[in-house]
């Protein structure tokens, strides 16, 4: 689906979103559907939960993402680091690496949340872009990098409009 930080492929299996990419490119679709080892099928009732909110929260009409999330493709310290930041940090709200490694009681140090971060499988559902850094927004590894985080935010009324 076009969005204002680039074309967003969904992966949606029967379990829920599985994966996002901020580039529908061939190379994203291999990636998705190599790491699921499932078939690609075209279902549309499946896929159109996820593609409805996501056009709400680029529109700004959606603050929570309710679609279900298959977290086959994490890790343990994935799940419980992304885990923590789906179920805590509110739409409109930011984390910084540190207290996401303290709140997911994890003994992950914050430069290892950081990897976890640009690791995530399921950016801007499981918003990845809330966390920043303590002097700053820090990295950014979907779309445009830390361009697309900011725009993220910006849309989410945490940071203010920038002038071009």
């Amino acid at each position: 689906m076009p969005t204002e930080v680039g074309d967003v492929l969904v992966a949606v299996t029967e379990v829920g979103v599985a994966a996002t990419s901020f580039a529908d490119t061939p190379r994203n679709r291999a990636w998705i559907t190599g790491r699921l080892r499932l078939p690609v099928v075209d279902a549309p009732s499946r896929i159109a939960p996820a593609l409805t909110e996501l056009a709400a929260y680029f529109a700004g009409t959606r603050r929570e993402f309710t679609v279900p999330v298959d977290w086959r493709l994490m890790s343990e310290a994935q799940q419980q680091v992304l885990g923590t930041l789906y179920h805590t940090v509110r739409y409109g709200q930011v984390i910084t690496y540190g207290e996401l490694a303290r709140r997911s009681a994890t003994r992950i140090p914050p430069r290892g949340i950081g990897t976890i971060m640009g690791s995530n499988p399921i950016p801007i559902i499981v918003p990845c872009h809330r966390v920043v850094a303590g002097d700053g927004l820090g990295g950014f590894s979907g779309g445009e990098g830390v361009e697309s985080k900011r725009r993220l935010l910006t849309l989410e009324g945490h940071l203010p409009p920038t002038l071009f």
